[in-house]
């Protein structure tokens, strides 16, 4: 139960802010919006309000914000069709700017529960290197070997490369700078000098640190989307709604941060796999914005509406592929 329930929400985070970004778009740039719903299928609650109907649907799978004249030519002021190209290209950005804004949240998130780590000692372990010359709780490790250190990562990177041989450690202690000669020892393949590092909570490090992490985890779904097309990654590596779910169940069993985290993973997925140049998605609709502002007059509504209808139903198809992989896994 507490995987569905997991599950349910995953897919909202992934679904609602992605529809509110095209809603808030619209409704900005005076586009119609007829229908604002969350879900898929037979409407559980629905209502009406300033010409658009609001729905709450059975299937938490998906989601959409209809608009006036998106796929069809139409005469109506309020139309998709009757505005600019620059306010047509915001409202189907916005979207996947959503997406990508969930994810530094969540990250964020993430690293304010968890702590980063600083250069700050916060213990040292007895008996072992660090302790034994006098490294002590409190003291900011500031260079080792006259090499600056600006994370704690980088100590580790450091201490590696000397392979056991002492290190002149110098750290500002209330102030004053003091200097340490530790010998590491090795312990499981490493080379550890002993010591503990002060985890900071603070929102604004946390910010800048989920920026970063997100220009990460979006360089290397950008790789995998390239082994994808070049056939170095096949459909093993692909998952639909059946394997997304399978998935929260193993996320949450390390722990409700690694769910908030795998959760971001997913919403800048979607944001990054939203803007591919394909039909039926955003990217393929910005696409067609482009082909026709810069010389398409002969394209219209309707033909590109056309173009956008087969291509949902070969993403559909795909969705079907992917999800049959994905129950053929689990058995």
């Amino acid at each position: 139960m507490q995987t569905l329930i997991l599950a349910v929400l995953l897919f909202a985070v992934m679904i609602f802010p992605h529809e509110l970004g095209h809603f808030l778009a619209a409704r900005a740039v005076g586009v119609q919006v007829n229908e604002f719903s969350f879900g898929m299928g037979p409407a559980l609650w629905k209502k009406e309000k300033n010409g658009t109907l609001y729905a709450v649907r059975l299937l938490p799978i998906g989601g959409y914000c209809a608009m006036e004249g998106e796929n069809e030519d139409s005469g109506h002021e309020g139309s998709f069709s009757s505005k600019t190209a620059g306010q047509k290209f915001l409202v189907l950005v916005a979207g996947a700017c959503m997406n990508l804004l969930i994810c530094i949240m969540l990250f964020m998130l993430v690293f304010c529960v968890n702590g980063m780590t600083t250069t700050t000692v916060s213990k040292t372990e007895a008996g072992k290197p660090a302790y034994t010359a006098g490294i002590q709780a409190g003291d900011k490790i500031t260079e080792i070997n006259q090499k600056k250190v600006s994370s704690w990562e980088n100590i580790g990177i450091i201490v590696q490369a000397q392979k056991g041989k002492t290190v002149s450690v110098t750290v500002d202690r209330s102030g004053k700078q003091k200097s340490f000669s530790i010998t590491p020892v090795k312990s499981q393949g490493r080379y550890l000098i002993g010591i503990e590092p002060v985890l900071s909570h603070n929102p604004g490090r946390a910010f800048v640190r989920s920026i970063r992490a997100t220009g990460y985890a979006g360089a290397f779904m950008y790789k995998t989307l390239g082994q994808l097309i070049t056939g170095k990654a096949g459909m093993k590596d692909v998952s639909g709604p059946v394997g997304i779910v399978t998935a929260v169940h193993k996320t949450v069993s390390y722990g409700f941060t690694y769910f908030l985290t795998f959760t971001a993973f997913i919403s800048l997925n979607l944001a990054i796999v939203n803007l591919l140049p394909l039909p039926a998605l955003d990217g393929g609709r910005i696409l067609f914005l482009l082909i026709r502002k810069i010389g398409g007059k002969h394209i219209t509504d309707s033909m590109e509406g056309s173009v956008h209808l087969i291509g949902f139903a070969l993403l559909m198809a795909l969705t079907i592929v992917v999800t049959w992989h994905d129950i053929t896994r689990l058995f």
